[in-house]
Order: C-alpha cells, then structure tokens, then sequence
C-alpha cells in the first residue's frame, strides 16, 4: 500500500483471546402480567415490546454496547465498558417508563455462549421468571480492564440477496429463506464455536465470536450452503467495544463486496509506517 498505513493480513485476528461481556435482560413476571386481570390486546403488547427494545438498545448503544431482542421477553446485550452503576440506571429507565420491570445477569467469558450461560444461570439462581417475588436483580461480573481487542464481531450478508429472494419471490417466502439461513449460521457458530448470532434485519445478521479463523469462516458459509441453499459473506472487526468491533466489521463487509471475496477482517486502527 502507498498510502503510509499498514493492512493486517486475513489471519491475523487468531490467537487474540477475546473478553466478552454478555448482560442477559429478562422481564420480570412477564407471562402472568400479559393476562392479568384479563388477556391484554395483541398489538398493545407488541408495541410495548418493540418500545422498550427500542429504548434497551438505544441506552446500550448511547455506551457503546450492541442489544439483540430475541424473545422480547428476553434480550441479550453485549455490554463491555458498561459497569453495575450502568446497569442500576437502565433497570430505573425501564422501571419509570414502563408498567414492568427487568432483571440483569451479567458475566464475563472468552466464548460469548459461556458468558450467557453464566449470566442466564445468576437469574435463575434468583428465581422464576413467572415468579412475581422476584424483581429487578442485578447479578454478575464485569469487564476489569478493557483491552483494544476484547471483542469480535462478524457482520454476515447473504450474497444478492435483493436479486435471489426479494425481487423474486413474495415477501413471505423471501423470509422464509433468509430466516434458514439464519437459522443454520447461528446453530452451526453455537455449536462449533460458541458464538452468539442474531438476526438485525433485512438479510443481516451479526455474530459476537470467540477467535476464529479465515478457515473457520469458510467452513462455516460452506455449511450453511450446504444445508439450507443460502451463500453468505462475512467481514470480522475486532475492538475495546461492541460499537468499535461491529463498525469495523461493517468496513470488512464492505470490502467484501468490493472485492468479490467471501471472508475479510478489518485492518486495525492505522499504523503509520
């Protein structure tokens, strides 16, 4: 390159041992409030729902961190540089705002499914998400130090997605193939690596990821093919922060699609020469 920065080769994100912190944030008594004192409207609930991700994902974001909805009832966030006093402020926004309150499991692991695990483990330690007695616990650990390269998150697109599925089909079946693609990645990243995948619209979805490889990627897409006929593409970032790694993540994308290729990491921040 001649423009005075340095690019890490492909590989090079291997052998960095990632820190994760994962929060899981459950609503207390959920199920038994939706019913109570008679079934609530259908739409009411969702809008409540799709609110209260939107102002979750809207605090961690302001500090830098990623929140996934899942079920509603439960959503994952991936919290590194947010502390337990962040953690007190978002359980008293929910609870001024909303007629429910939240409990937050927070752990700290190399792979992200062991740090879930972990932190789904001290809510339940607490007691049962149907159970009225149990409100708003705050358990878990945090992230002591964090490091420039904490985190790794791979951004996956599927390829031509507009030209296969939705200027092709009907809407529905469109959802349909992108959700058995979804569904594919994020078992086959699960199982082999421990990672954590969601589904951020469109033909999107992003995955928090141990260390892994350009191999392991490859592997990975060649499975999905095979399994459920959709191709991906994927850019990997590294970062101290959800925000830094995913943004990164997007610029590797982006090289994909310039490049025509499959797997690209982000370089680092510029080194100059």
């Amino acid at each position: 390159m001649d423009n005075g920065t340095l690019k890490r080769p492909r590989h090079a994100y291997t052998d960095i041992v990632t820190t994760t912190q994962v929060t899981l944030v459950q609503i207390d008594n959920y199920g038994p409030w939706t019913v109570t004192p008679e079934p609530r409207r259908e739409m009411d609930l969702q809008t409540m729902q799709s609110r209260l991700f939107a102002d979750i994902a809207q605090f961690v974001g302001s500090r830098d961190g990623y929140a996934f909805f899942t079920r509603f009832d439960n959503m994952v966030a991936v919290t590194n540089g947010l502390d337990d006093r962040d953690h007190e402020r978002l359980q008293a926004t929910i609870r001024n705002r909303y007629p429910v309150t939240v409990s937050l499991g927070v752990s700290v692991a190399e792979r992200p499914i062991d740090a879930l695990e972990d932190a789904t483990g001290r809510i339940q330690a607490a007691g049962s998400a149907q159970d009225h007695s149990r409100t708003e616990v705050l358990a878990g650990e945090y992230v002591d130090a964090p490091g420039d390269d904490d985190l790794s998150i791979a951004h996956f697109d599927v390829n031509d997605a507009t030209g296969k599925y939705t200027d092709q089909l009907n809407e529905f079946d469109s959802f349909i193939r992108i959700e058995q693609g979804y569904a594919a990645l994020m078992k086959r990243l699960r199982e082999e690596h421990g990672a954590l995948s969601f589904f951020v619209g469109g033909d999107n979805i992003i995955s928090i990821c141990p260390d892994m490889t350009e191999a392991d990627y490859r592997a990975t897409i060649d499975h999905v093919s095979e399994a459920a006929d959709v191709d991906f593409k994927v850019g990997v970032g590294r970062g101290r922060s959800a925000h830094e790694a995913g943004f990164a993540a997007k610029h590797a994308l982006e090289d994909c699609r310039y490049e025509g290729t499959t797997v690209e990491f982000a370089a680092p921040t510029a080194v100059t020469r």
